[in-house]
């Protein structure tokens, strides 16, 4: 593990090199402000950024040099600097699902974890990954978020038990939507909710809206399984059964949760407004229409967690990728986020550290115990 380190190092892993990955890398690295807020440790391919970086020429984005490092103990503050990890024997293709781009994606997503496992780097983004072309016998798993879990949540908490991941999608103006259940078929969605599932996310989420994002006091909206939140039982009795007594037992360990909502009208309405987060019961549920309201702003968060990784909101892009029009919103959004994150968690474990001082009055003064 490095012992000197000026300014915060943020590894990022170039997902599938046959996606926009390195496009957004590059756009958003390319911003001046950059190197003032961190140090940049790309995990990927030295050859594959500059095939990238080609195509970036005529709109003069991008237009910086890699300094090439072993490692991230290597990494230099003021440069964009980046860990080799894949083959040169590896050739781009932009626009089309391989296993050999999917092998590259594992190969600096696995260094990169690696290195944030020994406190190398102090927070990861991931570029997007296709989950298909990743897996292999060393990967097989749904998602980033799944993998994340299985891989740095180890024994976190004082009884022993690893620490499970929870997925946020985020915007810095305030919308949060976690997810009760991630990449999971709809059929098998009724079978894996339970009210003790819901309320580990809800204790999950409470807490990442503390310690993640600063709120004090923060009020989740829950959103129902069914149309019109099961009609009292009508179209279904998850409401009844599941949710509802879920929210109950959340709100008796002192978590502002409330609901279920009927999902249907809930975004359309604006009552997320009124909300620091809502949790939704599946993936494109919540997902749908968060990057409806927010797709270049919005950040993957995999909260939970006892690391800090952040991911943009999109997918690999394989229709644009190699034709230089991929926005690089998301991806700074998320280099932004994972900063914003870090400093929160700081702040908040300060606080919460030790306990308040007891005062008693003494004589009529003041005295510490």
């Amino acid at each position: 593990m490095s012992t000197q380190k000026n300014k915060i190092r943020l590894g990022i892993s170039h997902g599938d090199p046959n996606g926009i990955g390195y496009e957004t890398i590059l756009k958003a690295l390319d911003d001046p402000r950059m190197p003032d807020l961190f140090t940049a440790v790309v995990y990927g391919s030295g050859k594959v950024a500059n095939f990238y970086r080609k195509t970036l020429e005529e709109s003069g984005r991008g237009n910086f040099s890699f300094q090439r490092i072993d490692g991230a103990d290597d990494a230099r503050d003021g440069a964009v600097n980046l860990v080799n990890v894949v083959g040169e024997e590896f050739h781009p293709e932009p626009g089309k699902s391989t296993a050999e781009a999917g092998a590259a994606a594992f190969a600096a997503l696995e260094a990169a974890v690696r290195d944030l496992r020994e406190g190398d780097i102090d927070a990861l983004v991931t570029a997007p990954i296709d989950k298909h072309a990743i897996q292999s016998p060393d990967f097989s798993f749904p998602g980033h978020t799944e993998y994340l879990e299985a891989s740095l949540g180890h024994d976190d908490d004082e009884d022993g038990e690893p620490a499970k991941a929870l997925m946020v999608m985020a915007t810095a103006d305030g919308l949060r939507v976690a997810l009760a259940t991630t990449h999971k078929p709809i059929a098998e969605i009724p079978g894996a909710l339970s009210k003790e599932l819901i309320v580990e996310k809800l204790e999950a989420f409470d807490l990442s809206l503390k310690r993640d994002f600063g709120v004090h006091a923060p009020r989740i909206a829950v959103l129902s399984l069914n149309p019109h939140a099961g009609e009292q039982g009508l179209l279904g009795k998850e409401e009844s059964e599941i949710i509802a007594p879920a929210i109950a037992e959340a709100r008796e360990k002192r978590i502002q949760a409330f609901g279920p909502y009927a999902a249907d009208g809930f975004f359309g309405a604006g009552h997320h407004k009124h909300f620091d987060g809502i949790l939704a019961m599946y993936h494109d549920q919540g997902l749908a229409p968060f990057k409806a309201l927010a797709m270049d702003a919005g950040v993957n968060v995999t909260a939970g967690l006892p690391y800090v990784r952040t991911s943009p909101d999109h997918g690999t892009g394989y229709d644009i990728a190699g034709k230089g029009e991929a926005s690089e919103a998301s991806m700074r959004n998320a280099m932004y986020m994972a900063l914003d994150i870090l400093r929160n968690r700081s702040r908040y474990e300060e606080a919460t550290s030790n306990p308040l001082r007891k005062l008693y009055h003494n004589k009529g003064k003041d005295s510490d115990i």
